[in-house]
């Protein structure tokens, strides 16, 4: 089971950090993981360090039926058995078992820091190497700026970034494998296209700074019926008058928006959406189907793959339907990423295994039909994404922990 977290600590890491190594330790000892019996946690605290600092943490749960699985380190460039439980903070570039990166200072925008960046694992299940990689891409600082283009310059930024990654872990360093990449991609609708979409029959009206001349605010307002205000944009507002449909038939009109993916389709693979935009979320504890007012609502929280990890997972079209993608506490408050960002993926059974090529191949198997479920040869692999506040304590606080789970159960 992989859990991969973004903004570990919460947005007051520094007043938050102290609370992790209490909330890792339950999590570990709890009796919800009392069959998995190895573990490896890799955890970014090292907030002082502003030009490495990402805020990322990688939970590696290893249950008991698997009995050899190996993790590659990188620098002796050779896999090692994995035994035990450890955890490891502070500083991860010098730990051998993974990598990690914060994207260069000319990525960011305006050239000023933020936690954003990457960590890579690799591991070896019955002859089967694949990566995991924890991602964290940018935001859209200003819906005001995201409208003026399309596609928006916010969107040009994690172009670059997630090009950046992929280049990464598939260079020359080390042998090519099958990778997942899971995290908060914080991929926007196309905002200029979605506006014009959704006020195609409004007129607006400008609002600008006194003082500077800068646009700060843009109404929509209907032609008739007495003008009704139709949406209100500022920098970090978003006020659409019917959040009805970013819900309708789960959002599915508005997936013609969602177009930054598609850049990349020659080298990643996702599964059909079927379930609302994961972002922003309400954090009234009681209004848990809610969106905030803040950004327009989005797929920012995704579990992307290569083409060979697709064929891991997947042998044909018709394999894909019992294969599940969904978030997961559609009626629940778990912040503004929703663990509902969740995306919980693939409840099935495979039979992995390896040609003399090194290619991957999958067959699909019935769990009910393996006689010996604690076999190598026969596990259940599900994926699944979430983000939410995590407290030491395991409730829900906006102060801690905005975290996203990616689990994947072998």
């Amino acid at each position: 089971m992989a859990l991969h977290c973004q903004e570990f600590g919460g947005k007051n890491y520094e007043a938050s950090m102290s609370h992790v190594d209490k909330f890792v330790k339950e999590l570990l000892s709890s009796d919800a993981m009392k069959d998995y019996n190895r573990a490896r946690v890799y955890l970014d605290e090292n907030y002082k360090s502003q030009e490495h600092f990402t805020a990322l943490g990688s939970f590696y749960f290893l249950h008991e039926s698997l009995k050899n699985i190996y993790q590659f380190d990188f620098k002796a460039k050779k896999y090692k058995k994995v035994t035990g439980k450890e955890i490891y903070s502070d500083t991860l570039e010098s730990t051998p078992m993974l990598e990690k990166e914060k994207f260069p200072q000319d990525y960011f925008p305006e050239c000023k820091w933020s936690r954003k960046g990457f960590i890579r694992t690799r591991w070896c299940i019955t002859d089967c190497a694949f990566d995991l990689v924890n991602i964290h891409l940018f935001h859209d600082a200003s819906n005001l700026i995201a409208w003026e283009t399309s596609p928006s310059v916010y969107s040009g930024i994690r172009h670059k970034a997630l090009g950046y990654v992929l280049d990464r872990i598939i260079d020359q360093r080390f042998e090519k494998v099958s990778y997942f990449v899971f995290g908060d991609f914080n991929f926007r609708l196309d905002a200029k296209a979605v506006v014009e979409t959704l006020c195609a029959k409004a007129t607006m009206q400008t609002i600008r700074a006194a003082d500077t001349n800068e646009v700060v605010k843009l109404i929509f307002r209907e032609s008739d019926n007495d003008r009704k205000v139709m949406l209100q944009l500022e920098k970090k507002l978003f006020d659409y008058f019917n959040q009805d449909v970013f819900r309708d038939n789960n959002g599915t009109a508005l997936l013609e928006f969602d177009r930054e993916l598609s850049v990349f389709k020659d080298r990643l693979y996702e599964l059909d959406i079927s379930f609302p935009p994961s972002y922003p979320y309400s954090e009234d504890s009681s209004q848990g189907r809610q969106y905030m007012n803040t950004r327009c609502p989005a797929w920012c929280d995704r579990i992307l793959m290569s083409h060979s990890a697709k064929e891991l997972i997947l042998k044909s079209e018709n394999d894909e339907k019992i294969v599940i993608y969904d978030h997961i506490g559609p009626n629940v408050c778990m912040g503004d990423h929703k663990e509902k960002d969740a995306y919980e993926v693939r409840r099935f059974s495979v039979k992995p295994h390896c040609s003399q090529e090194g290619r991957q191949h999958t067959e699909i198997c019935n769990p009910n039909s393996c006689i010996d479920k604690s076999s190598p040869e026969c596990h259940i692999f599900r994926l699944l994404i979430v983000h939410y506040y995590a407290s030491a304590s395991g409730l829900c606080s906006r102060d801690a922990s905005h975290t996203s789970l990616s689990c994947m159960f072998m």
